[in-house]
């Protein structure tokens, strides 16, 4: 990874696109610590250091780096970009219409693209006006002499939903002028940018079984074992995105006129970790509903309402729901994203069969069965991956341990995917074509 990024650095076109990529991440940076008027920011620091890291707001707050938790310009995060780009996946799949536009080649990419950047700052705004609320409820929202409530409230939504279209607008300038994967890099940002203080807070477990080796002696032992840990979970998740299963495809011979084509053999890579972290922000997004709802709205003491918020908290029943979720969702997002009957018609159009296996239906249902197989070892893999924080958290007490398995899964999918780029744009410039 450092060779490519070194050799990458040696050519000047990758050079200005690393430049402009880090500019705007710095950029990104300085927005996420610039809060918006009318705000208690010490009142805010006070509220969400008492938010665990595991909440919906702890969450939210990762994701950010930190900007959520200083209600600044870029607090809403890339979360709305990456919301609307799921509703839009699963659209596309529902109304015809959209099916079609997806089909039209860079046109109809370019229009679903437009529509997304609407739903974008929809959700922003919804997003936003829900995030006031919350800071007003709490009392973190200050009302200068001679303001309105509507006047204030107007400016903070507004400032928020701006927020999140300059953040998409970061993106795109990253996708067209720099190394390319925009979101996936602001989002990488605001990670990253939390790794000082996870690593801060385990050395605050370590010194404290220093310094009071009787009563909290078990984090001299707990805190490295928690980076090792890390270590683990980063190899697991670079061998896994690695893996693939391929299934064998054996090409009939033809003749044309005087030469022969086909007859070669090779193979249908199936990836084991085909859905990515998507069914993880699913199942996230869905589970974190009752607690935004919690962070808004305090039920009674006793009642129904903080008996159910209180079974969403951060237990074991909620690491059984977390669980089932991301498999059911890593299920549908295969369904989504393959249709082994459409491969199998492909692969007997091109003359291509699955040894020992008929064409056709019987091949669709054997893929069908390799697909679900697959499926589930990716699915048992992200709530592995995902759930190992919240299990070590319950088990040894440690709380606030920001860098959850979703985190770190990102950093490693965002490297390994940027490494890629880089490696295919210094291989096209390396390549001087039939014409030289």
């Amino acid at each position: 990874m450092l060779n490519t990024v070194k050799n990458a650095w040696r050519i000047p076109d990758l050079r200005k696109k690393m430049l402009f990529t880090l500019f705007i991440i710095i950029a990104f940076r300085f927005g996420s610590v610039i809060p918006i008027p009318f705000l208690d920011v010490n009142a805010l620091q006070s509220l969400m250091s008492q938010a665990s890291e595991n909440t919906a707001l702890g969450y939210i707050n990762m994701l950010t780096g930190g900007a959520f938790s200083y209600a600044s310009l870029f607090a809403m995060g890339i979360s709305p970009y990456i919301n609307s780009s799921i509703i839009m996946q699963l659209l596309t799949i529902a109304i015809p219409a959209l099916e079609r536009l997806s089909k039209e080649g860079e046109e109809g990419r370019k229009k679903i693209a437009t529509i997304t950047r609407f739903v974008t700052v929809g959700l922003g705004l919804i997003q936003g006006i829900a995030y006031y609320f919350y800071l007003r409820n709490n009392g973190i929202v200050k009302y200068p002499s001679g303001a309105s409530g509507v006047f204030v409230g107007f400016v903070s939504v507004l400032t928020f939903t701006a927020g999140t279209a300059l953040i998409m607008w970061m993106g795109e300038q990253i996708n067209e002028k720099g190394i390319g994967n925009g979101i996936s890099m602001i989002l990488l940002a605001g990670i990253v940018a939390r790794l000082p203080v996870t690593f801060g807070s385990v050395w605050q477990y370590f010194k404290l079984g220093l310094d009071s080796p009787s009563t909290a002696g078990q984090f001299l032992v707990l805190a490295p074992l928690f980076i090792v840990l890390f270590l683990c979970v980063i190899w697991v998740i670079v061998f896994m995105n690695e893996a693939e299963r391929r299934i064998p495809v054996q090409y009939a011979k033809k003749v044309v006129g005087r030469k022969m084509y086909g007859g070669q053999s090779t193979f249908l890579p199936i990836k084991v970790a085909m859905s990515g972290v998507m069914p993880v922000i699913f199942a996230s997004a869905i589970l974190s509903i009752p607690q935004f709802i919690q962070a808004l709205w305090t039920p009674a003491a006793g009642s129904f309402g903080e008996s159910v918020l209180r079974a969403f908290s951060q237990g074991w029943l909620y690491v059984v729901l977390y669980f089932l979720l991301i498999v059911m969702f890593a299920y549908f997002y295969m369904s989504v994203q393959y249709n082994p009957l459409e491969m199998a018609n492909n692969l007997r159009q091109s003359n291509g069969t699955i040894p020992g296996i008929r064409p056709g239906k019987p091949t669709a249902d054997f893929i069908a069965k390799i697909l679900s197989k697959v499926t589930l070892i990716g699915a048992l893999f992200l709530a592995f991956v995902a759930l190992i924080p919240i299990i070590y958290t319950n088990i040894t007490g440690m709380s606030g341990l920001s860098l959850g398995g979703t985190s770190v899964i990102i950093i490693v999918g965002v490297a390994l995917e940027t490494v890629k780029q880089l490696e295919s744009q210094m291989m096209m410039r390396h390549y001087k074509g039939f014409l030289d």
